[in-house]
């Protein structure tokens, strides 16, 4: 496709003097305003090298540009170069360059040969999935589509939180006031019940702490009784947690969490010894940080067991040797910003060149209404829940407003699980918010469900228009692409060309709300097109032209929604 950017640093290089095409290139910008350009050469930087005013210099490149293939016009205002692109070459394009790469199109090659971890979700074993879960489960999901859709080999860990001393306290409080076949029909509701009884009674029996700590000891060695205990906790975790992950179309590579790394801990803390970082501090043993701004990091606690610290530190090391990853990331909490500065500072000083490879990627923190969440407490909203109910208010909906659907049950989930999904990713990552129920299940404005809805009109329209054959036949040239110039199928096109870059900043930053932003505009820009024009006109070249930017617009919607882990209905 055409670097636009480009052709016009190219086209006004030789009015400049002193500066590169890539300088040229990283000056030209998109004005909001489009009355302003399609593009803007801004000449302030140019005034020292050139030894004039910004406006005189602005006048002078804007008399040199004639127009061209690209150019349609140039105006010159105060200091500001304004570009007009000529809308029939750019249609033609955009959309030609659409229906090439038909579903492919976004996609990118860049990542070709580089593997990329990608750690998201990690819910505690024994501890309800809860809607403070849904952060890391649908920001690092986005996180790892966005990578495998930028060409890179993906990896999906589930680092789950299957170890340390709340095992301890889960069994202990099994064995007093638990039985198995209630563990059996309610898994997760029931060990909480018994986690939160256990630091009830701990309030007024302190020695229940003890006897937790000795249990987990007990554990952490392999103690067979203690280890059946604590696997049979897993298994029935993991069938609760693959409901869920079922219902979100989430899948992945390794399940491997805490508890993988126990027998791998000996070789770090040999590792530790011997590049003299670890230090005795009363009977426990630490790593000293006070010289890089961060308090000193326990590795050890003082009856020999380890920490999370511990097994974070295994688990990269063991990645690093097992994948050979090019980028290791892990979307965690915001909360645990020292812990990662710590462990990976610790990689660095234990002579791991590629500490620099394992990236943090925070979020903000959910909390409810009345107050911050409490497993202790029992104060949770359980993310099955959240999903169940969105799936029914939007069957309620269906019913009540006729949607065409073949499968109202199908359609329901898709919508409804997509409107919790698409909250969560609407706003940068790290912004903290208040879970509220009736947000999550508000459908009106710019949500998931209206991306959803734009999609399903256009494929409306393609299937009035023929089908999967007419998509197929499909085909712009220059004068079809005449008929598609005017201001919102222009504007439509603009987005759809934008894609691709909204695509691969968002890889950049780790950013998912970038993709969905730009899927809502594109929407929006969607209805607007649809408001404007007809599209199946009698005119075969103009019906063809406008059926080919409908296609492209939806292969954006699709493809979109599809990194935002959501389904496209066609028909809503």
């Amino acid at each position: 496709m055409v670097d636009y950017r480009q052709e016009i640093a190219e086209i006004i290089l030789p009015a400049t003097a002193g500066f590169s095409a890539d300088e040229i290139k990283g000056m030209v910008e998109a004005p909001a305003d489009r009355n302003m350009g399609d593009y803007a050469f801004p000449c302030f930087k140019l005034a020292k090298t050139m030894r004039k005013a910004p406006n005189a210099i602005a006048k002078e490149i804007a008399e040199k540009i004639a127009p061209g293939d690209i150019i349609a016009k140039v105006e010159n205002v105060n200091a500001y170069v304004n570009i007009f692109l000529n809308r029939g070459h750019f249609m033609k394009n955009v959309v030609g360059e659409v229906l090439s790469q038909r579903e492919r199109y976004g996609r990118s090659d860049m990542g070709k040969g580089k593997r990329v971890i990608v750690e998201y979700s990690a819910p505690n074993i024994a501890k309800p999935f809860h809607i403070g879960h849904i952060r890391s489960t649908v920001i690092g999901h986005s996180i790892y589509k966005i990578y495998d859709f930028m060409g890179y080999e993906t990896v999906r860990i589930n680092h789950l939180g299957d170890y340390g001393t709340q095992f301890g306290k889960m069994i202990c409080a099994y064995r007093r006031w638990g039985n198995r076949e209630d563990v059996e029909n309610e898994p997760i509701k029931t060990l909480l019940s018994y986690y939160i009884k256990f630091h009830e009674e701990s309030e007024q029996d302190p020695t229940l702490e003890d006897e937790a700590r000795a249990v987990f000891t007990r554990l952490e060695q392999g103690d067979p009784e203690e280890v059946e205990l604590w696997q049979w906790f897993r298994d029935e975790s993991l069938k609760e947690f693959g409901r869920v992950y079922k219902m979100l179309g989430i899948e992945f590579d390794s399940y491997a969490g805490e508890s993988f790394y126990s027998d791998k801990m000996g070789r770090m803390l040999d590792i530790l010894k011997d590049k003299g970082l670890l230090v005795a501090s009363e009977g426990a043993q630490i790593v000293e940080l006070s010289d890089y701004g961060m308090p000193p990091a326990l590795i050890t606690k003082q009856d020999g067991s380890t920490l999370y610290i511990t097994r974070d530190i295994a688990a990269a090391v063991y990645r690093k040797e097992h994948y050979d990853f090019y980028k290791n990331l892990y979307i965690v909490a915001s909360q645990q910003n020292l812990h990662f500065q710590q462990w990976i500072k610790i990689i660095e000083l234990m002579g791991y060149g590629w500490a620099k490879d394992c990236v943090h990627i925070p979020f903000g923190l959910v909390s409810l209404e009345d107050g911050t969440m409490s497993t202790r407490q029992g104060r949770v909203v359980f993310l099955e829940e959240v999903l169940t109910k969105a799936v029914e208010k939007t069957k309620e909906i269906i019913v009540e407003k006729g949607v065409n659907t073949d499968n109202i049950d199908e359609t329901a989930k898709q919508v409804g699980i997509g409107a919790v999904v698409f909250n969560e990713l609407a706003n940068s990552r790290i912004k903290d918010y208040v879970f509220s129920w009736g947000k999550v299940l508000n459908f009106d404005g710019e949500t998931g469900p209206y991306v959803q809805y734009s999609h399903a009109r256009l494929a409306s329209v393609m299937r009035n228009a023929g089908g999967a054959e007419a998509e197929q036949s499909l085909a712009i040239d220059s004068a079809g692409a005449g008929h598609i110039t005017g201001d919102s199928a222009f504007e439509l096109a603009k987005l759809i060309y934008k894609f691709p870059a909204a695509v691969a900043d968002a890889a950049e930053k780790y950013e998912p709300s970038i993709v969905t932003r730009h899927i809502v505009d594109t929407a929006q820009a969607v209805n607007r097109f649809y408001h404007d024009e007809h599209v199946l006109v009698d005119d075969e070249a103009e019906r063809s032209a406008k059926l080919a930017l409908v296609y492209s617009a939806k292969t954006v919607l699709k493809n979109g929604l599809g990194l935002l882990c959501m389904d496209a209905p066609e028909k809503m």
